[in-house]
């Protein structure tokens, strides 16, 4: 009995025990939470935004020139099939085949048209030999006519005056007549060229044509102008290139070929923060796929002119970082995380952003954990934390949120209140004479 009655007890002081322990910690937490340590060092201010990869370098496969040939009218062209992305190829492997359907209904009428115009080349070939034919017939008729009248003129000369005027007329009459011929036989000659040379013009031209449409067609079967990795083109809107889909004359491009062993990081910034980032600027990145690895780079261009995500209504700058060195892991269109550092200050004072409080007198206070209110002047910040220039020093431990108590703190650092205003007031005067500038 009095064995039973110790382990009970031994049970009972563990049990009471575990739980002042568990109180303690828990408590020492709760503490923790409340409070942070100001620190002093190295402090960086960065711009941080996610992205893809895109390579530096690449070969676009693109389908035949539709606008090249000056016949062909522009017009969009469904992709009928097309390779898988990510496939490896070698150069002259298939990558993807178009819709033959429009152009070769319109090769098909041409060469009919082409056709229908050799048939009238030759149907006027032999409508002008058959006319000229007919007129050197009627000319040699006429020249004899005219050999008769003057042997009739001639042996005329001792007939009546009467007589011999009418084998004058009918001399006359029948030369006119001939020479009438022989010019309708030039005519003819040259109404003749004329015509065969516009239906040649004509066969030249459709032919030329057709020549055009098999050359854009022979084009339809698209294939790899060198070895790489197929990567499938974006349009504007970012959607990719898929079968079904069209390739406008404009645009191309239905894939690329990438150079995996230089890879730019594409992000986009706002334009409240795009004036802060120049080139460059280092950046470090982290890829999703790869949550182990880490990069360096730096900010290789930044766009002139912002613009307007889908979905979005602020505007962006588009900003190209160049990753350090080559990993042929990365692949475009993986997502990146990018921090570009846009300050480094070394050995300043800096708290956490919620310390920092600010009043309806627009003056920057933080609340200390030996019970004071404490002015300070903040400098810069970045997402996280901001620089102290004044009114604290490392160490010193502060209140995350403004303490129940708060009204019984007492008040520090009053000096720096006039420190502030005077810098309040020089920045109004500069705002004012960069305004009255512009004006």
């Amino acid at each position: 009995m009095k064995k039973t009655i110790i382990i009970t007890g031994i049970v009972v002081a563990a049990a009471i025990l575990a739980l002042f322990i568990f109180n303690k910690i828990t408590a020492k937490k709760d503490t923790a939470s409340l409070f942070a340590e100001v620190s002093e060092g190295r402090f960086e201010i960065a711009i941080t935004s996610t992205g893809e990869l895109v390579a530096e370098r690449s070969v676009d496969i693109s389908a035949p020139a539709l606008t090249m040939q000056r016949d062909i009218r522009s017009m969009n062209v469904k992709i009928q099939d097309l390779i898988a992305e990510g496939t490896e190829v070698k150069e002259g492997d298939w990558v993807a085949t178009l819709d033959r359907t429009e152009f070769a209904n319109t090769l098909k009428d041409e060469q009919e048209r082409v056709a229908t115009l050799y048939t009238d080349l030759e149907m006027a070939l032999l409508d002008t030999a058959l006319t000229l034919s007919n007129l050197r017939d009627q000319i040699e008729n006429q020249i004899h006519t005219v050999e008769e009248a003057r042997i009739t003129l001639r042996n005329s000369k001792y007939e009546p005056p009467t007589t011999i005027r009418q084998a004058e007329i009918n001399y006359d009459k029948a030369q006119r007549v001939l020479e009438q011929m022989r010019r309708s036989y030039t005519l003819g000659i040259a109404q003749s060229k004329i015509k065969v040379q516009n239906i040649n013009t004509r066969i030249n031209r459709f032919g030329r044509r057709v020549r055009d449409y098999e050359e854009v067609l022979a084009g339809f079967v698209i294939k790899a102008p060198s070895s790489g990795m197929i990567i499938y083109k974006k349009d504007r809107m970012g959607s990719k290139r898929k079968a079904g889909g069209s390739v406008n004359p404009m645009d191309r491009v239905v894939a690329t070929l990438p150079d995996l062993s230089s890879m730019l990081s594409k992000v986009y910034v706002s334009e409240i923060e795009i004036n802060k980032v120049k080139t460059g600027l280092p950046v470090s990145i982290t890829v999703d796929a790869f949550p182990d690895k880490s990069y360096t780079g730096s900010v290789m261009t930044i766009a002139n002119i912002g613009e307007k995500l889908p979905n979005s209504d602020s505007k962006v700058f588009e900003v190209m970082i160049k990753i350090d060195g080559s990993d042929y892991s990365l692949r475009p269109s993986m997502t990146t995380n990018n921090k570009i550092t846009v300050k480094t200050l070394d050995n300043v004072t800096y708290i956490p952003n919620e310390c920092v409080r600010t009043g309806i007198d627009s003056i920057p206070v933080v609340y200390t954990r030996n019970r004071l209110k404490q002015v300070v002047i903040p400098g810069e910040s970045n997402d996280k934390e901001t620089v102290i220039e004044k009114g604290l020093k490392a160490g010193t431990v502060l209140y995350l949120e403004i303490p129940e108590d708060a009204g019984k703190f007492r008040l520090a650092g009053e000096e720096l209140i006039q420190v502030i205003r005077n810098r309040e007031s020089t920045m109004n005067e500069i705002i004012k004479m960069e305004i009255k500038g512009l004006n």
